[in-house]
């Protein structure tokens, strides 16, 4: 697929939870958006940066889970949109009447207007718990233009990590929207050396702060600041951009 391109200068803005934006060489797109005050029983504890929205070329999804995708989101992008999904997940979104859903799968490559993004393993849950969702196995992507970068969704370390390194970015989990983690994800530590086996020049830590269980209080603000201290004794050549929600970096 090739999608009209955006002027612009290159950044990346890490929106919320999974929900990262890729501006570079001119082509935006939006990975995991989850743009609503409340999915599910997880309220939203940081309001949406409502200029990350504006003039995307292309939504990706790594997997099905409620917290990464989320169809009254991507209905506030309106319902033709591209969106790029794992294969098996194409199926939900067309009962929904969005016209524009491609599938691709773990090692294939898709050119979205300057960008190519490449599907990547990632160790996570397939299902959606619920029957008629059907399921998906999981990926990340892989988004290479000017520069390399990864955005992980949901995943635990894996064998083959390091054949995505070197980078010049990776956009990795840290935490959840609950009080544990259960398998399939990373912590600060793990993702930590994420990193290492990456090669990532830059890391920023998202997955954290953003969602949290109605009724229990705000979520924790420690494991970014755990991640940075984990980086500096497991992968010391990487460098760590704290962002808030909503905050961008400059590529």
């Amino acid at each position: 697929m090739t999608v009209r391109a955006q002027p612009g200068h290159d950044h990346l803005t890490w929106v919320g939870h999974g929900t990262v934006v890729v501006a570079m060489g001119g082509t935006r797109v939006i990975v995991d958006p989850i743009l609503r005050p409340r999915v599910l029983h997880l309220r939203r504890v940081h309001p949406v940066p409502k200029h990350a929205l504006r003039s995307l070329d292309a939504v990706l999804i790594t997997h099905m889970h409620h917290d990464h995708l989320d169809p009254p989101s991507l209905e506030r992008l309106g319902k033709d949109l591209p969106i790029i999904v794992p294969v098996g997940a194409a199926a939900m979104l067309r009962r929904k009447r969005f016209t524009r859903v491609v599938e691709i799968a773990e090692g294939e490559r898709m050119r979205i207007g300057a960008l190519t993004a490449l599907a990547t393993p990632a160790d996570h849950a397939a299902t959606r718990n619920h029957p008629l969702s059907g399921s998906a196995d999981p990926i990340g992507y892989l988004l290479e233009g000017a520069k390399r970068i990864y955005v992980a969704g949901d995943t635990d370390l894996y064998d083959d990590m390091a054949l995505l390194g070197p980078l010049d970015y990776a956009c990795l989990p840290v935490a959840g929207w609950g009080t544990s983690l259960g398998p399939g994800h990373l912590d600060p530590e793990r993702a930590a050396e994420a990193a290492r086996r990456l090669e990532a020049r830059v890391a920023i830590p998202i997955h954290w702060g953003t969602l949290w269980p109605i009724g229990l209080g705000s979520p924790p603000q420690e494991p970014p600041l755990a991640f940075n201290e984990a980086v500096s004794r497991i992968s010391p050549s990487t460098r760590v951009e704290l962002l808030p929600p909503g905050g961008s970096l400059a590529l």
